[in-house]
């Protein structure tokens, strides 16, 4: 398989969601990373490059510098992460797309509905990829879930429930942490921060693996540490289109926890519970039956899990190796359409700008909700009812 050039914005030094973009991108040698602008300071962001391998001339001190050289090379990047502060999601990718670009894009995708709603049909309408990291759904296991679930091995699906809990900003010695205080200010993360920042990782998980999509919610949201502008902590109850009903709590104060991405879903036939700290074990609950242990990397798992698997069983394949998914998913994508070929449905798992549309308008749907009392709000976009 051809090797791509990748590029990234943002995920500078002391990032810490840089590296793992950098060893999912390059793990399965589908891209090479060959250009990035990646700090807000142009000269740190400079510096930073050359000392990861960039050639100087492609070690940007901005992206409106990295987007006018880029268009010019013949070499020009075949994918552009895009890893900066929420508020800025939108203008940088929106430019790469209107270019000709392919662009994976953190989340949330945008910090409005409006501008992921104009992200959708600016992809549609530039015909390219514009994918949103929801890195989680990449692991084998979950993976093998949805596969479980769309084969009806748990028959009609009653019950999801998420969480996204951890303990690592309850410190209030951390409010002026640039590195934590900007996931509570409005101004660069936008009008959620916990659930914006974790709850629609478990918002996404409970419809990627169900394929039902979130219809209308209820939220509560509470500002645990004094002076935050934002909510630490949210509880969501929601409904999905297919008839089930989903639970999620987020939260960034609950001390003890480490990560906390976890997902159940009951069935008519049966449940399944699978934890991002174990991601080794998937366990099914048969209705009846004893309960069973899938461990990833056995025999006779779905393709979609296989094809997600690079080791063998017993050794654990973390958070790089999932977003190595994603980009492998990309990068087979990108080929097939390139060629003039269909994709693999297996090749296209990898989250759209729908989807991050969806997670969005959930985000103010929660917001709105949580300011009128937890009252019932349709959480889909509006582009789609």
């Amino acid at each position: 398989m051809a090797t791509l050039n990748w590029g990234m914005i943002g995920g500078g030094e002391g990032s810490q969601i840089g590296p793992a973009h950098r060893l999912a991108a390059r793990l399965d040698d589908c891209f090479q990373f060959v250009a990035g602008a990646l700090d807000h300071d142009p000269l740190a962001g400079h510096d930073f490059g050359k000392r990861l391998g960039l050639n100087p001339d492609r070690s940007y001190g901005n992206w409106r510098e990295m987007l006018e050289a880029e268009q010019k090379r013949p070499d020009h990047i075949d994918l552009v992460t895009v890893a900066t502060p929420n508020s800025t999601h939108y203008e940088i990718s929106k430019a790469f797309l209107e270019a000709g670009f392919n662009v994976l894009c953190e989340k949330p995708m945008t910090v409005t509905e409006a501008e992921a709603e104009d992200l959708v049909l600016t992809a549609r309408k530039a015909d390219r990829i514009c994918a949103v990291n929801f890195g989680y759904t990449g692991y084998a296991l979950v993976r093998h879930m949805r596969a479980m679930i769309s084969r009806g091995d748990l028959g009609q699906i009653r019950l999801v429930v998420v969480e996204f809990a951890h303990g690592h900003h309850a410190d209030a010695a951390d409010l002026n942490n640039p590195r934590v205080r900007w996931r509570y200010d409005p101004l660069q993360a936008g009008v959620s921060a916990q659930f914006a920042d974790c709850g629609i990782h478990a918002l996404h998980l409970a419809s990627f693996v169900t394929k039902q999509e979130v219809t209308r919610l209820s939220s509560d949201f509470a500002s645990c540490l004094p002076g935050r502008l934002l909510e630490d902590d949210a509880m969501v109850n929601f409904r999905l289109n297919g008839g089930a009903v989903g639970r999620l709590w987020t939260s960034s104060v609950a001390i003890g926890r480490q990560h906390g991405l976890t997902i159940q879903v009951f069935g008519e036939n049966g449940g399944l519970r699978w934890e991002q700290e174990h991601p080794n074990q998937l366990y099914y609950m048969p209705l009846g039956q004893r309960l069973q242990v899938i461990e990833r990397g056995e025999t006779n798992l779905s393709p979609e899990a296989d094809r997600a698997s690079r080791v063998t069983i017993g050794h654990a394949e973390g958070m790089p190796l999932a977003f190595a998914n994603i980009y492998r998913d990309l990068s087979e994508s990108i080929l097939a359409k390139r060629s003039g070929c269909t994709a693999n449905p297996a090749m296209t798992l990898f989250p759209t700008p729908e989807d991050g549309l969806r997670s969005v308008a959930a985000i103010h749907a929660a917001v709105a909700s949580a300011k009128a009392d937890g009252a019932w709000t349709d959480a889909r976009p509006r582009l789609f009812r």
